[in-house]
C-alpha cells in the first residue's frame, strides 16, 4: 500500500504543484451471499478487497473543490461545495462531487480541497468501485476539515450521494463494507439498522480459496434495470402489507406469494426471502468454521438470481457454470449483475485449474478473456500516508 500511496501523492503533487496533506484509500468489495437484500433491508455478507480507491487531498481555505482523477485525464473539474446541487456535475466527478454535497447537507463543516484520485478497482465490474471513491473521499474530507463523523454514518452519507447526487438507487452494503471491513473476517451486516458483526473468514487457514472472475461486461446501473427491480420490491412490499421484503418470513413464502394478486412480483419476493435466508445459513457456517458447506448456498444465490431476479447475463452464466464443472465447491454472480464478476468458492489446489477452465470457456465462446484473481478479505478505508501539509 505503500508503493500506491506514494504513487497518488506523486499524482497530487503533479497535478497541483505542492504535496497533499495526506492520502485515503478504500476497497471495493465482493459480496459472498445476500445479492439485493440491502434494498430490501435485509441481511449481506461481503468482504472488502485489497484493491482500493487511493485519495490524495489537501483542504484550501477558498471554498473551491477541485477534482482530478488519473483515469479520467484532462483539466480539473472546479466546483463550489457551497453551490452544489444534485444532477449538476457530470461523469465521474460527480461521486465526490455528491459526498461533498452529503456531507454539507448533514451539517458536517466540510470545505474546499484540492483532490487527486486513484483506482485499481475495475470500474463497472460489480466491485463497488464507485462506493470506493464515495468513502475515501469522504474520509478525506471530514478528516481534512476537522469533521467527526463515525463509520456507518458516514457511509450512510456517501449512499445517499450516490442515491440523491448521482441518482443511482444503491443500497448501503458497499458503502458500508468499504467503509467498515476489518481483514480475515466478513461483514454481517444487518442493513436496516446497520447492525454489524465480524465473522471470521481465513480460507487459507481451511486450505480454501475464492476466486473472483472478471467477465469485463460493464454495467451501467443508472439504466433503469437496478432501478426497476428496485420498485418492484417495493411494490411487493407494499401488496403483502410488510415495511420491507426483509420482513416476510422464510417460513411463509408460500403464503406470502400465494397471497400477491401481481404474478410479475412473485419471482423478487422469492428471490429476496430464500435470499436472506441463504445469508443467515452462510453466516452459521463461517462461524461453525466449516465454508467448504457454503458452496452448495453460493450456486443456489445464481440460480435465484438468473431465474428468479433475471440480472444474470451469458457470461456469467458460463463463469458459473463451468467453475462447478471443473470443481469448485459453490460459485455465483456477485454485485447488481447485467455483467460485471463472479466467484468461486475452490479447494486451494484446484484454483489455478478452474481459472484456466474459465479462461479457456470464455475463448471458446467468443467472449473476452476475463480476469480471475483471488480475493482476500481485507481492510475498509483508512489514511494511508500521512503529508507534509
Amino acid at each position: 500500500m505503500t508503493a500506491a500511496a506514494n504513487g497518488a501523492a506523486g499524482g497530487f503533487e503533479r497535478s497541483y504543484g505542492y504535496a497533499p496533506e495526506g492520502v485515503w484509500a478504500a476497497p471495493g468489495r465482493v459480496n459472498l451471499i445476500g445479492e439485493y437484500t440491502d434494498v430490501n433491508e435485509g441481511h449481506v455478507l461481503p468482504i472488502a478487497l485489497p484493491h482500493c480507491t487511493r485519495v490524495a487531498a489537501a483542504a484550501r481555505t477558498d471554498g473551491v473543490l477541485r477534482l482530478r482523477s488519473r483515469e479520467a485525464p484532462g483539466g480539473a473539474a472546479e466546483l463550489s461545495p457551497a453551490a452544489l446541487v444534485p444532477g449538476a456535475v457530470p461523469g465521474w466527478a460527480a461521486y465526490p462531487a455528491g459526498v461533498a454535497w452529503a456531507l454539507r447537507e448533514a451539517g458536517l463543516p466540510v470545505g474546499g480541497a484540492d483532490v487527486y484520485v486513484e483506482s485499481d478497482v475495475p470500474a463497472g465490474a460489480g466491485l463497488s468501485s464507485s462506493a470506493a471513491l464515495e468513502v475515501a473521499t469522504a474520509l478525506a474530507l471530514t478528516e481534512l476539515h476537522g469533521a467527526v463523523c463515525e463509520r456507518p454514518a458516514l457511509a450512510r452519507l456517501a449512499q445517499r450521494a450516490e442515491n440523491a447526487f448521482v441518482g443511482v438507487p444503491c443500497g448501503v452494503m458497499d458503502q458500508m463494507a468499504s467503509a467498515c471491513c476489518t481483514a480475515g473476517h466478513a461483514l454481517h451486516l444487518d442493513t436496516r439498522d446497520l447492525a454489524l458483526r465480524q465473522v471470521p473468514f481465513d480460507l487459507a487457514a481451511r486450505g480454501l480459496r475464492l476466486l473472483v472472475v472478471d467477465t469485463r461486461v460493464r454495467h451501467a446501473l443508472a439504466d433503469g434495470a437496478y432501478a426497476a427491480r428496485r420498485a418492484g420490491c417495493e411494490a411487493a412490499a407494499r401488496a403483502l402489507g410488510v415495511r420491507a421484503l426483509r420482513d416476510v418470513p422464510y417460513g411463509r413464502l408460500g403464503d406470502a406469494l400465494g397471497g400477491l394478486g401481481d404474478v410479475s412480483l412473485r419471482p423478487l419476493v422469492r428471490h429476496v426471502v430464500t435470499e436472506g435466508e441463504r445469508v443467515r445459513e452462510v453466516v452459521a457456517l463461517l462461524a461453525a468454521g466449516e465454508p467448504r458447506k457454503a458452496g452448495p448456498l453460493l450456486t443456489a444465490g445464481h440460480a435465484s438470481l438468473r431465474d428468479d431476479f433475471a440480472v444474470s447475463c451469458p457470461e456469467l452464466d458460463l463463469a458459473v457454470a463451468v467453475a462447478n464443472e471443473a470443481g469448485a465447491l459453490g460459485a455465483r454472480m456477485t454485485g447488481a449483475g447485467f455483467g460485471g464478476s463472479a466467484l468461486a468458492l475452490v479447494e486451494e489446489g484446484a484454483a489455478d485449474a478452474v481459472g484456466e477452465a474459465v479462461t479457456a470457456a470464455f475463448a471458446a465462446a467468443g467472449h473476452r478473456p476475463p480476469r480471475v484473481f483471488a480475493a482476500v478479505a481485507g481492510d475498509g478505508a483508512r489514511r494511508v500516508l500521512r503529508g507534509e501539509g
